[in-house]
């Protein structure tokens, strides 16, 4: 697969569980952990993304170790994870705001 190609599936995949993550968080952590439920979607975006990342290594930059692809990942999972609490914050509030 092109470097591009692995650039939009990447991108593409991380968009999709980004916003999928926080729903998924909140259903796993209800009534008293709830406080948790933001840096549990960040952890696991993180983890996701790495492991994204260092599947498809066309989302970092050409010839990085596996580390440096791990670390780049990490930071693209808490971009999808941001986008997705932009999107739920969009959904639940609309442009107004709360």
């Amino acid at each position: 697969m092109s470097r591009s190609a692995q650039r939009v599936v990447g991108i593409v995949v991380l968009l999709v569980l980004g916003v999928l993550s926080l729903p998924a968080a909140a259903s796993v952590l209800e009534e008293g952990t709830e406080n948790w439920i933001v840096p549990a979607q960040l952890v696991v975006m993180a983890a996701v993304g790495a492991a994204v990342t260092v599947l498809l290594p066309g989302l970092a930059r050409e010839g990085a170790t596996t580390g440096r692809r791990a670390m780049t990942g990490a930071w693209w999972g808490l971009l999808a994870a941001a986008v997705g609490v932009v999107v739920f914050w969009l959904l639940i509030s609309g442009i107004g705001g709360a």
